[in-house]
This record gives structure tokens, sequence and C-alpha cells, in this order.
């Protein structure tokens, strides 16, 4: 086939907006059940709605959204058992149990306002007979309040509260015999990837909780992911060695300089599940990079799954020798697999794609690690343009898409996205940045972003910039930066505090620090306290870091997006900061949409957010 030269940024691709969106659906939140596979998939050509799969065929019939709002971000919005399936409608925010064959009812009452009683992290009692859960209510002119709470799964009872007390709950977890509740607690102004403690009590459904004591964690120790194993013992992930390592009641089971544990953003999270003959398997990652395991706690060998994945985002079994996982890699969408670790077979259950792409026209990430601000060193995955018809022209350099991940407390993976795909197969590079404060590399690193939010998570994007222009890869007039969220915030600041780059797009960006202190959901209401300083006692540093405040400073085109029902970052950050802009005369672009929250899910949107932001870089970088 004959390579066609053309200006890079101008490819002709196979990767159009409406791929991004029709040839995708999200998957997530494995349940092995009596033999059986559930799992979730949301869908944006239905809107974003999210619906809970058993064995390929959908459970949750239309007009019901499998998501809860607790914490906002949710996770944790369905439990089974015995073919009965409990799940938090987005509607309404209550309990729905759908029995095999039957319609959905609800098992939780009617709430005083909606909305205001959200529930999350379900589990039943062995009998099936009670659902122990997160409860998040909402009162009038007061912080939310999160309690643990316990219900009969018919719904003939209200909600019974556990435990309430403290600033967070999450991950109850019911022993096999029935007899014994585990569950996580933090307080403000930690985050649950700063300090968490682990309880454990007596459990009986009409005493309630008794015999409660401490197991572990601490401010400063993070506990992911309590499980009992089968015969009854309590695990859990523990980053007291500065890694998130796999623990039981007595000890360590493995230690290594590896991540066993994530940032829980989300409930529901699962990074390991047990196997017969007291065998774990497990997901950790190192380096950048994700690795399926099976782990014998007798002998501390740790056996690689002969899987081609690098990204993992669940693991459960059967209890027995088959792993369920969704894993991905950068050739591979997304796709849930079951693994039998007796002959190492593997079969593919589902995939987030229907299509099929040529390699040649996927670029492959490379891991670098790089030079940046007080001696150390940086992470991130590199994407060099690739077409499969087409170069760029002798003696030109590609232009460069700075990627910054949201969170900030998030990572960047390699699995397939084919966000990223729509800009390489056009000719442009990408980098997407694991900043100091991500995850994947051990608390310390986590740590760099404590305080110097702003400044740790701009300053590697730059030198990551910086480091592959002056490797020869890139074009260092023609560089853009965007991100989401807290990346929004990470290139906002690139852009007002510095002049490296020649463009950015803010997706839903944080433009005031001091706004997203006073005007957002509990869960994050005292996250800057951490990255910032508490407040208003460093008010001034807030409007310091604030790029809003200095927007005239902004010597580049800058295009936003924000979704108006937004609750995370309030639709004002953005319009306040665009307003800015415009008083000083600055060049900018902005798009807003109904209906959309923190995240966008719909497909029209996210076709016409895709479509926008590489109009706009044409316009700027000169393209046809």
């Amino acid at each position: 086939m004959t390579i066609i030269p053309k200006p890079y940024g101008t490819w002709p691709s196979p990767i159009s907006s409406e791929l991004l969106t029709s040839a995708q659906i999200s998957l997530g939140e494995l349940c092995a059940s009596d033999e059986t596979l559930y799992w979730m998939e949301g869908r944006p050509l239905e809107g974003g709605r999210v619906v809970v799969v058993r064995d390929g065929s959908d459970v949750t019939p239309p007009g019901f959204n499998v998501r809860t709002r607790v914490h906002e971000y949710g996770g944790g919005a369905y439990a089974v058992h015995s073919g009965t399936v409990f799940f938090s409608n987005f509607a309404d925010q209550r309990i729905y149990r759908i029995d095999a064959g039957g319609t959905p009812r609800p098992i939780t009452p009617e709430p005083p306002s909606a909305n205001s009683f959200r529930y999350a992290d379900a589990r039943l009692t062995p009998d099936g007979g009670m659902l122990v859960c997160v409860r998040e209510r909402h009162e009038e002119g007061r912080e939310a309040i999160n309690e643990l709470v316990a219900l009969p799964s018919d719904g003939s009872a209200e909600p019974r509260i556990l435990a309430v007390g403290r600033d967070f709950y999450s991950s109850p977890r019911i022993s096999p015999d029935g007899r014994k509740l585990a569950w996580l607690t933090w307080d403000h102004p930690n985050m649950p990837w700063d300090g968490t403690d682990l309880w454990e009590a007596e459990f009986g459904a009409a005493a309630g909780l008794a015999s409660i004591r401490k197991i572990a964690g601490g401010p400063a120790e993070s506990i992911f992911q309590p499980e009992w194993s089968p015969e009854g013992s309590l695990h859990y992930i523990s980053d007291r060695s500065g890694w998130w390592n796999l623990n039981s009641e007595r000890g360590p089971l493995k230690s290594m300089e590896a991540e066993f544990g994530l940032p829980q953003w989300v409930f529901g999270l699962s990074r390991y599940a047990f196997l017969d003959g007291g065998r774990i398997a497990c997901i950790y990652s190192k380096d950048g990079l994700d690795y399926g395991a099976i782990l014998s706690p007798s002998t501390g060998s740790l056996e690689k799954l002969a899987l081609p994945y690098t990204s993992y985002s669940d693991i459960r079994t059967d209890g027995k020798h088959r792993v369920f996982l969704i894993g991905a890699s950068a050739s591979i969408a997304p796709e849930v697999v079951v693994f039998d670790v007796r002959d190492g077979s593997t079969r593919v259950i589902k995939s987030s794609t229907n299509l099929s792409f040529n390699p040649e026209d996927l670029s492959a990430p490379e891991s670098i690690e790089y030079p940046t601000g007080y001696g150390r060193s940086a992470h991130a995955l590199y994407y060099p343009p690739r077409n499969s018809k087409y170069s760029g022209l002798a003696g030109e350099k590609p232009p460069l898409v700075v990627m910054t991940h949201g969170g900030p407390t998030a990572a960047a993976t390699s699995s397939l996205r084919l966000s990223h795909q729509f800009w390489t197969s056009r000719g442009f590079a990408v980098v997407d940045v694991n900043y100091g404060g991500s995850s994947g590399y051990g608390r310390e690193y986590r740590e760099r972003l404590n305080g110097a939010w702003g400044i740790v998570d701009v300053e590697d994007c730059i030198e990551a910039a910086r480091y592959l222009a002056s490797r020869g890869d890139v074009d260092a007039k023609r560089m853009a930066i965007r991100g989401g969220s807290a990346g929004g915030y990470t290139t906002l600041c690139a852009l007002v505090f510095h002049q490296v780059f020649a463009a950015g797009a803010s997706h839903y960006g944080v433009g005031d620090l001091k706004a997203l202190a006073l005007d957002t959901h509990k869960f994050e209401s005292r996250y800057l306290d951490n990255l910032i300083g508490p407040y208003p006692e460093a008010a001034e540093l807030y409007r310091q870091r604030s790029p809003v405040y200095f927007a005239d400073r902004i010597s580049c085109p800058v295009i936003l997006f924000q979704g108006l029902e937004d609750k995370v970052v309030p639709p004002d950050q953005a319009e306040t900061f665009v307003d800015a802009l415009k008083a000083k005369g600055l060049p900018c672009e902005y798009m807003s949409f109904p209906n959309e929250g923190h995240g966008f899910r719909q497909a029209e949107t996210i076709r016409r957010v895709a479509e926008a932001e590489l109009q706009f870089y044409a316009r700027v970088f000169g393209f046809a």
C-alpha cells in the first residue's frame, strides 16, 4: 500500500466522532452469583442510561437507569442474590427489586423530597433476607448525613440505622456465616485515599451491631476493599508500607512496590477475589501498567495470568476456578472475559465495541519517565501519530495534545481509548500524563500534590511536552493542553500561569478554587484542605491558584465545554471564566449542554464536543 504524505493533523481518519459513541459502551461492576455472570453497561445512545446485564440479556428494563448519586460519583449501584437483582434507580434514588421474570418494584420508601435519600454499595445476608448498604440523607440547610443502614429485602420495613456519626461510610461486607460485618469510615478533611478506618462488629438482624472494634487504618493509612474469605477471614488492602498491598487479619500477604488498590472515587471497586484452595485472583499496577495474577498466600508466590491485557477495571470469581475480568490494552477495547485457572483457557463474554480496527491505524503508547521539578521524575504514556494510509510531510513534526486526567488522584491507563485514537489517527501526537498526585506509583508519589495542586501537576504536564519536543517527537510551537474536571483546572493553570502551549481546551474544568470549596458536594467539600489549604485561612492562596482571577495573562485561544447540570463544578465557574476572557478581549469559545452533569454521557454531546475541539485546533494551527 502506498503511504500518502500529508500534513499532520489533516489525515482522514477511520475514527469518526460518531464512532466515539455509536461503537462503544462502558462496562463495569461484574457480579458472579450462582454460576451466573452479571455486569453493567453504560449506553451513550440511550442517553447515557446504565443497564444491568445477565449473560448478555438486559435485566433492568427501559425507563430505569442503574446509577446512584451517593458521593455524586456513585458506584456500587446493584447487588444480586439467587437471581434477584437489587438496584438504585437514578431518577428517584430508591432501591428497586426485580425478581426473575418480574418487573422492578421499590423496596425503600418515598423520600421526604426528591432524591433526598440515596443508597449505594449494598450487600445481602447469606439468606437473602436483608440488605446492608450506605445511605446518604440530604436535608435542607445542613450537610448530607452518611450512615450504614439495614433493610428487609422485600421492602416490608423501613431502613434501620446501624452506624452513624462519621463523615463517610463505605464497603459494608457481611461474613459468610452472616454473623459479622466489616466496613470503612473516614472523616473530613481526609479523602479515602488519605486515611480510613476498618471496623468489624458482631451483626444480628434484630440486634444490629455489637462488640465493635477497629481492625486497621488511621488518618495516614488508606484501607481499600475489605472482603471476607470463604473461611471467614477478613482481608483488606492497606498502604501502610507506602504501597497499597494485600493483607489479612494475620498480616501482609504480599509486600511489593506495586499498587493493588485504587483511589475510592466510586463504590463497588474490586481488585481481588477468592478462588478455591486459598488462592486469590488479583490485579496490581506497576509502572503504569496493570497485571492480572494469582496469589498463593501460603507461599507468597504471585503468578501472572497469561492474558493480553495491560489495563483492568474489575475482577471477580466464581469462588472456585473461574476468574472474571474487564480487561483492555492499547489495541483491545475493554471487554468482559472469563479465565479458567485450571487450563489457562479464556473466553470473551462481551466487548465494549462492535467494531474492529486495523492495528496499523492504532497508536500504541510508550511508557515514559522524564525529569521534572526538584530533581524528581514524572510518568506519562506517549502516543505517536499513527495511520495506515498517511504520513507527515518531510521535515515536519506533529502537533501535540497533552492530556490531563481528572481526580486529580486518578491515573492514565493503557486501555484502548478511541478518544485518544481520534487524535493520533489524524496526525496528532498525544501524551497522557500521570503527574505527581496520580495513583499507581505509591503513596509518596500520590502525596506530591498535597499543598501543591496547580503547581506540581502543571509543571509535570509542561515538562512532558518539553521532553517530547527535546526528543524531536513533536512541534514545540504547536502544543495544546486539554483536560476535564481537575484536569481542566490543570489545563487552565497551565494556560494562565505559563506560556508554553498554543491552545487549550477545558472540559467542565475548575476555574475558581474558592467557588469549588464553597459550592460543591459533601464528598469533595474538604478535599482542597490537603491540596491547597484549609479555607478561609488560606483564602489568599486560593485566589493565587485560581486561574479565573488571572485570565488576562492568557495569550492563546481557549475553548470551554460545560454541562449545565454539573453539581461538582457548577456552570458559573466556566461562565465566570468566559466573562473574564471576553472582558479582556481574549479569544475563547464556550459550549454548554443542558441535561449534562459532571462528565458527558449523551452521544450527541460527546460527538459535538469532539468535532468542536478538532475544528478549534484546526483554526489555531492553520489546518485545512
